[in-house]
């Protein structure tokens, strides 16, 4: 049998020992200390011993978990400058202001969360006063990512330093008047002070991440310096749990992202109860990012806890801390002195005779209040240490009290994220707590006041003088007045006008060919920011590489396997291309941080970001809505798109439905283009619009989601005739009719309008052949290139009639006078075409590619899902026959005669 006590092998019994009598003299030592001391005095020994090797930089596997106290011991805090006083009544007059507005807001059934900002104001109040750079300084200014359910105690300090009045916070999540402030971070709801929208969880970490790494990416491009910003992220311990919020951790640390801090508020609750009840959540992120390569500072108790861990001689309150679980801690923060001794002292004899030295109300002041995050002085350390961290982010665990300040009522109920408002002896109770000179006579029929200590206070001058100091007001974003981008020369867009002759070219193809040429253009090429998640040889980028370069902050430090091949794998630390790999949440966070450079940086930038259609709005549909919400500009491409044109790959790549996602989008302007002059035309439109000349009252805060294709099929040339850029623009123009396509039809043959979008416009086409050789019927072909843009038109002209303005819907201008009944099809399900149906006056029918895709040849897959031409025929004889305008036998023979 195995003898268990034995020295089990390991990775070391690989290695040769060069000195086998002083490894047993070693573990002989450690030996002894476990028999004479005790298995605990032994591991204290062996993660001392650990984290000196560390530090000394030994190469040996991380020490995941520490201790259960805080990284930076008392004696090691540096001074806290500036008036702490000062600092703690500003701190109270925000807490208050907070509170009063969530509460009075409750009144007209609006709601909001008071216990979150409660717990977190001292991380928000000792970066405001002492670290968050502001844009009026030099450089960007930092960006702050501020938890969505702080946001009450964010507006209170606006209101203290005069950037927001009485009014505004009486319209807390009351906006339709327009003077109203947004329940959460918002940039399109209050853009003069949001940058960032992050109330949807997990977004914000992933996106922080991104941002601080687009950072470095405009300085080593050289387009920027912005080696000043600091990223701050800051974070519920529950939003932990969203997988976003870890996605990026070992880039983060790869990349050595040390302009990034995280502030996690360690509260130990979620919405419902605690976020780890029977464990501890703070160990467990500081294992998790300590494995990712983090630098991890803890800030969990506050100095009343500087005398129990001073009689701790023998460890037991260090090993008590570890064992008790989250849900318990949270508890002692409700029970009496009693309970406490009971619980947590009494159950080691060494911490039974240190409960004996300890008061009850010094017991109940460490259990009940002191928490590390919650005094300025632990927190001004932790964010010192941060900051001066060089070679790695920094993520700081602040342990914190949810509701702390509100009261008995408050204070770590699970209930508290629902709980919307305070009494008004509750109020007067916090009154007292904070120290406010508020009057009891101050509250009207009920109604809790706002407090204010005057716009020439000593707390609003000391306020304003620290932002000033640091750059200006924050959070604030800046939208700077920058000239327009040129538009890039029109060679690039018009070398499409002539078609591909007898070359069969994919539209996804043809894309990338026109940014090949837009990123050579001496005024705008630099801009450009092609992102793609490793599917950039799928897409036909690799040409790219070699002359743009992949973005890597280490360049090229090893030699390609290619690097004998005309597009070899090239990376450099001023790489144009973000090759991110194979995460569509990481390639839209880059999106993102480009998109709105324009804002964050007053740099203009060009993404665009390459994709198969069906890993895009399906996977990231919520960034996408973050990109919107940011105001974000740029190109997203959806390739390989359609439920049928991508060969054999199946139900999980066929994407019959990203247009109509895109369409619940008011940002996203959705094209699905047929041929490669309409991609020329829309991208060109999308830069005049994005980054050129805006047209008065059009917003430029849009982002264009274009649909390409990868079946290769001949481009034809662009029609001639006035209005067909409009047309592209606008969504729908006729490409030919029967006659201009060269097809011979009888005089007063019956006729029909065939609407196709993207690749469906081919087979539309060959079922104009058809109809006209084979059933004596003349159709006109249309390309519809947006049918969301043409619904957006229609319900802005429905919008326009309420108010007694006379306006046509585009699509109806364009067809009229159209003859004949109109059949639209597409490679999506019909619920994209049917999005512009009530306004269409002929007889209205379509055909889509609705339900589950499937793996088979292209053909096949049409046929199965009854959009290939031979369907569109049959289709469009049978709406014939219904308005007796053919024989009704016609539409029987053509099924039999196609096999359908």
């Amino acid at each position: 049998m195995t003898d268990p006590n034995a020295i089990q092998p390991s990775a070391l019994d690989q290695l040769p020992d060069r000195d086998p009598e002083e490894t047993a003299e070693w573990q002989a030592s450690l030996d002894a200390v476990a028999r004479e001391a005790g298995p605990h005095r032994a591991a204290y020994l062996m993660r001392r011993t650990l984290e000196r090797a560390e530090a000394g930089g030994i190469a040996l596997p991380k020490l995941l978990e520490t201790d259960y106290v805080n990284t930076i011991p008392t004696s090691a805090e540096p001074a806290l400058p500036g008036d702490p006083e000062m600092e703690a009544r500003i701190t109270a007059w925000n807490r208050w202001n907070a509170a009063a507005m969530v509460t009075r807001g409750s009144k007209h059934g609006v709601g909001g969360h008071i216990a979150t900002f409660a717990s977190a104001a001292w991380l928000y109040e000792t970066g405001f006063n002492h670290f968050f750079k502001g844009k009026e300084g030099d450089g960007s200014g930092d960006q702050l990512y501020i938890q969505g359910h702080a946001s009450p105690g964010i507006y209170a300090r606006a209101f203290l330093d005069g950037r927001l009045n009485e009014a505004h916070l009486d319209n807390f999540r009351q906006e339709a008047g327009g003077n109203g402030l947004p329940s959460y971070p918002h940039p399109r709801r209050l853009p003069w002070m949001w940058e960032f929208p992050t109330v949807s969880m997990g977004l914000g970490p992933l996106s922080a991440i991104y941002q601080a790494r687009f950072n470095r990416y405009l300085t080593n491009r050289g387009i920027k310096d912005v080696s000043a910003s600091h990223v701050w992220a800051f974070l519920g311990d529950g939003e932990m749990d969203e997988p976003e919020s870890t996605a990026a951790l070992a880039l983060a640390s790869r990349e050595q992202l040390d302009n990034l801090t995280f502030v996690i508020n360690c509260n130990l609750q979620r919405l419902d109860g605690p976020v780890r009840a029977n464990f501890k959540i703070v160990q467990e992120l500081e294992a998790q990012f300590r494995g990712a390569g983090w630098n991890v500072i803890k800030t969990l108790w506050g100095s009343a806890w500087d005398e129990l861990f001073a009689l701790d001689t023998t460890g037991a309150l260090v090993r008590r801390l570890r064992e008790v679980p989250d849900a318990q801690v949270q508890t002692y923060q409700t029970r009496d002195a009693a309970y406490i001794r009971e619980d947590f002292f009494g159950k080691d004899p060494a911490l039974v005779e240190m409960a004996k030295l300890l008061s009850d109300d010094k017991i109940l002041e460490c259990f009940h209040v002191s928490r590390g995050g919650h005094e300025a002085s632990k927190v001004y350390a932790a964010y010192k240490a941060a900051v001066e961290h060089k070679g790695a982010p920094t993520v700081i665990l602040a342990q914190t009290v949810k509701g702390h300040t509100l009261g008995e009522g408050f204070a770590s109920k699970n209930a508290n994220h629902q709980m919307k408002k305070l009494t008004v002896d509750e109020f007067k109770a916090m009154r007292d707590r904070l120290d406010l000179p508020i009057k009891d006579s101050d509250f009207v029929d009920g109604v809790v006041p706002y407090g204010h200590p005057g716009a020439d206070s000593p707390e609003v001058r000391y306020l304003q003088e620290r932002r000033a100091a640091l750059g200006g007001p924050a959070p604030a974003r800046r939208t700077h007045a920058l000239p327009a981008l040129p538009a890039p020369a029109e060679k690039a867009f018009a070398s499409f006008d002539k078609g591909s002759g007898s070359q069969n070219v994919a539209t996804t193809m043809a894309f990338v060919r026109l940014i090949k040429d837009l990123v050579r253009d001496k005024e705008t090429g630099k801009r450009w920011v092609p992102i793609v998640p490793d599917e950039a040889r799928t897409f036909g980028m690799e040409s790219l590489f070699p002359s743009l370069g992949i973005y890597s902050p280490k360049g090229q430090t090893y030699e390609p396997v290619d690097r004998d091949q005309l597009m070899y794998y090239k990376e450099a630390k001023n790489g144009q291309i973000l090759n991110e790999g194979i995460t569509e949440a990481g390639s839209m966070a880059d999106f993102i941080a480009a998109s709105t450079s324009y804002a964050t940086h007053g740099e203009a930038m060009i993404p665009f970001y390459i994709f198969y259609s069906m890993f895009g709005w399906q996977r990231t549909a919520d960034q996408m809505w973050q990109l919107g919400d940011q105001l974000g500009r740029g190109f997203l491409i959806g390739a390989t798109a359609g439920r049928t044109t991508l060969t054999g790959e199946g139900l999980q790549h066929a994407d019959g439905h990203s247009p109509v996602i895109a369409a619940t989008n008011p940002a996203a302007l959705t094209y699905d283009p047929a041929f490669a002059y309409e991609i020329a035309v829309i991208v060109r439109e999308g830069l005049r619009r994005m980054y050129g000349e805006a047209k008065p009252g059009e917003d430029q805060n849009v982002f264009y989601y274009l649909t390409v294709y990868n079946e290769p099929l001949p481009q034809p040339a662009k029609p001639q005739g006035l209005g067909i850029d409009e047309g592209i623009v606008k969504g729908l123009y006729r490409f030919n009719t029967a006659e201009s396509a060269g097809i011979t039809v009888a005089a007063g043959a019956p006729r029909i309008q065939l609407l196709g979008s993207g690749t469906a416009i081919h087979w539309a086409l060959q079922a104009q052949k058809l109809l006209a050789e084979e059933w004596g019927v003349a159709a006109d072909v249309w390309s519809a290139t947006s049918w969301t843009e043409l619904r957006r038109d229609a319900l802005e002209a429905d919008a326009a009639l309420l108010r007694g303005e006379d306006r046509v819907p585009y699509v109806r201008q364009a067809l009229q006078g159209a003859e004949g009944p109109v059949l639209a099809v597409s490679d999506y399900m019909r619920q994209v075409p049917d999005q512009i149906a009530q306004w269409v006056e002929q007889d209205w029918s379509s055909l889509g590619a609705d339900g589950f895709g499937l793996s088979d040849t292209r053909e096949a897959a049409r046929r199965h899902f009854g959009v290939d031409a031979e369907s569109i025929v049959v289709a469009a004889l049978a709406q014939l026959a219904r308005r007796g305008e053919i024989k009704a036998t016609a539409v029987k023979e053509a099924r039999e005669k196609y096999g359908l």
